[in-house]
């Protein structure tokens, strides 16, 4: 008995399994080839979209108030000689986690950037 029932669970997976390994690989072979369009892959593309368009929103704020090395040096009201890369960095990943969890939360663009600027202060 215990050889029938395995003979008989062999054939249903030899059928059921090649069928879903089949749909697995096209699955696979989409994604690769960047055409696989799931449930969630709009709302990832217009996550990335919107949380873009609120970073661009606030590029010069974050410049102005957290310069790079180069244009420190280069403005006349900046003291040269300190690095703003440290807080610049953390400016960054603070905004970031702002934008992303408004977004997450539904908020518009404008709201997102908004929280973002209010995060670091500017």
């Amino acid at each position: 008995m215990p050889v029938i029932r395995w003979l008989i669970s062999k054939t249903i997976q030899l059928f059921l399994g090649s069928a879903h390994e089949r749909r697995s690989n096209a699955s696979a072979q989409q994604k690769e080839n960047g055409t696989f369009e799931g449930a969630s892959a709009d709302k990832d593309r217009d996550f990335d979209d919107r949380y873009a368009a609120a970073v661009r929103l606030l590029r010069t704020r974050i410049d102005q108030e957290f310069p790079d090395a180069y244009y420190a040096r280069l403005s006349s009201g900046r003291n040269s000689s300190t690095d703003y890369g440290q807080d610049r960095a953390l400016a960054i990943d603070t905004m970031s986690i702002a934008i992303a969890m408004a977004l997450r939360n539904g908020a518009t663009v404008q709201q997102a950037a908004n929280a973002g600027a209010a995060s670091i202060g500017i």
